[in-house]
């Protein structure tokens, strides 16, 4: 009886023992892309710059509370830690030992005046995801300094990293969570937490991207994140000797048909999301298709790849808003001859202003609005209808997000460009949409539903018909507006406000200040500087039950 006894105290001990530099000598996982650049000469005079602020003077006595230029994101990375990390790295690639005794005063600070729950603490210094990005500084920190508060402050990181009630699953920060947990579990040759972390990241891949590659936190953006994060944990898992589980891998690379797909001709990123208008994605090579359709969301479509000319659109579809989306469902942008069209008002900042809230709003995308009736956020929308033609895509979507059904049918011409766009509503019913146009465009003439658009010499025109009557529709409304080119970034353009109808068909014609239309047996022809473009008036789709007539 007491020998069982003393196996189970023994057994006991063991799981409730506490890790410690003291007595481990584990791996140091993860790379130096773990951390950011940073001018590590500033560093080492005091002074840190984060998310393109300027520079800010933190001296010798770091005042963790401070946040100077009042931005959310500035304070979460004064307190993720990823700009000490930068030091060793420096130090590791340099000999600098003053940049080592440098990052561990820097640490040791932070640790001594951040107890967690202690009075007068940022709540920065234990938000889930500064969490996430500082352990692994620490963990590359330890490999030079092996000291007690060190070590006890990577013990409460990875207990905090282990609590399902601050774990972040299926989204960016959980990925974040699971590779410093996994560079602990590591460094500490702790394998529950270790074990922990790449079951965990295996389960959050799957529910985070889907077999297609599309992120369900609908930015693409946050792909290029999330599939450069991924390489980190692969690369972790490899040099830790763990099994890499194949779900994971098949993920990472599902998601570069996604990003690829949503970078335009012109190498920038789409500004779907909380996508910047300036990302350029590097590194993910063309598919074969040059339409991509992703059940949760999107369709991407061009007419060539590796021709910086080429026509490109996206179009928005798929379940309710959720962690980086926009309300932008049935949104279309339209990029045509080397130039935007139509654009999206895109990402400007996490900051809880008007501004991001306005961006995040319908209004803020080309989408169609019911007049008098109330948006329901995140309402479903369904693609319910498609023609894929190698020249010619249509497709068709629905909801109910004004309580009635909208629909909106999008047709696309290639070589000879054009997009067509039919906005439906039941009887008793009107609607608007609203046309966000590139910054470079202006409107040099706007009469009898025709809207002529200058970008220098080159015209492009939008035009609006009544429909089933091809009727032209007058009376658009040239309102002054505001996009983001990029963080904390923005530019005065124009919005295009259309006149209320039940059935209301946009023509897009790039290339000409004038073109032809007519029609005739059910038919509408377009005629553009290639060469006329010819389609019936269900854009070439049967119609749907609430055409008008």
């Amino acid at each position: 009886m007491f020998r069982h006894a003393r196996a189970a105290l023994r057994t006991i001990t063991r799981r409730t023992a506490v890790p410690s530099l003291a007595t481990c000598e584990g791996l140091i996982v993860g790379g130096p892309d773990e951390f950011p650049g940073i001018k590590v000469s500033e560093v080492m005079e005091g002074r840190v710059r984060f998310v393109g602020l300027p520079a800010v003077d933190l001296g010798t006595d770091v005042d963790w509370c401070s946040d100077p230029h009042g931005n959310r994101s500035w304070a979460m990375n004064l307190h993720a830690l990823r700009w000490v990390g930068r030091l060793v790295v420096e130090h590791e690639r340099s000999g600098g030992r003053d940049l080592l005794a440098r990052a561990a005063e820097i640490s040791e600070d932070w640790v001594r005046k951040n107890p967690r729950g202690g009075a007068g603490v940022s709540p920065w210094a234990w938000a889930e995801h500064p969490i996430a990005l500082r352990a692994p500084a620490l963990v590359r920190l330890s490999a030079h300094v092996r000291t007690a508060w060190l070590s006890d402050s990577l013990v409460e990181h990875a207990r905090l990293l282990s609590d399902p009630a601050l774990y972040r699953q299926g989204h960016n920060h959980g990925l974040d969570q699971d590779i410093a947990l996994l560079a602990i579990g590591c460094r500490l040759g702790h394998e529950p937490w270790r074990d922990l972390a790449v079951r965990r990241m295996t389960a959050s891949a799957e529910l985070a991207i889907d077999a297609q590659g599309a992120l369900r936190e609908q930015a693409p953006r946050y792909g290029i994140y999330v599939h450069r994060r991924l390489g980190t944990a692969l690369e972790a898992l490899r040099r830790s000797g763990a099994e890499i589980p194949a779900g994971l891998a098949e993920r990472r690379a599902a998601l570069e048909a996604y990003i690829g797909h949503a970078t335009q001709p012109d190498g920038r990123l789409v500004p779907i999301g909380d996508s910047p208008a300036d990302t350029r994605p590097a590194g993910f090579a063309p598919e074969e298709a040059t339409v991509g359709v992703f059940d949760d969301g999107y369709v991407f479509g061009r007419t060539a790849w590796n021709d910086p000319r080429s026509a490109y659109y996206s179009i928005r579809f798929g379940p309710g808003r959720g962690f980086h989306g926009h309300e932008d469902h049935l949104g279309v942008t339209y990029h045509a001859h080397g130039r935007d069209i139509l654009v999206e008002a895109g990402f400007h900042s996490y900051e809880r202003t008007a501004y991001r809230a306005w961006t995040t709003s319908p209004e803020a995308h080309n989408v169609p609005f019911v007049v008098d009736a109330e948006f329901r956020g995140g309402t479903a929308t369904r693609l319910v209808g498609s023609s894929l033609r190698r020249t010619r895509q249509s497709y068709r979507l629905t909801d109910d997000a004004y309580g009635v059904s909208r629909t909106r049918t999008v047709l696309v011409n290639h070589g000879a460009d054009l997009m067509a766009v039919l906005d439906e509503v039941p009887p008793g019913a009107t609607l608007r949409n609203r046309w966000h146009l590139a910054p470079s465009l202006r409107v040099v003439s706007n009469r009898d539903g025709r809207v002529v658009l200058a970008d220098g010499d080159w015209r492009a025109t939008l035009v609006q018909l009544a429909m089933p009557s091809c009727r032209p529709r007058g009376g658009q409304a040239a309102q002054p507006g505001t996009i983001s080119l990029g963080y904390l970034r923005n530019t005065e353009t124009t919005t295009l406000l259309s006149p209320a109808a039940r059935s209301l068909l946009t023509l897009v014609v790039p290339g000409t200040g004038d073109p032809e239309v007519s029609h005739s047996a059910g038919r509408l022809t377009v005629g553009t500087p290639a060469g006329p473009v010819s389609f019936t008036f269900s854009l070439d789709l049967p119609c749907p039950a609430t055409a008008a007539g």
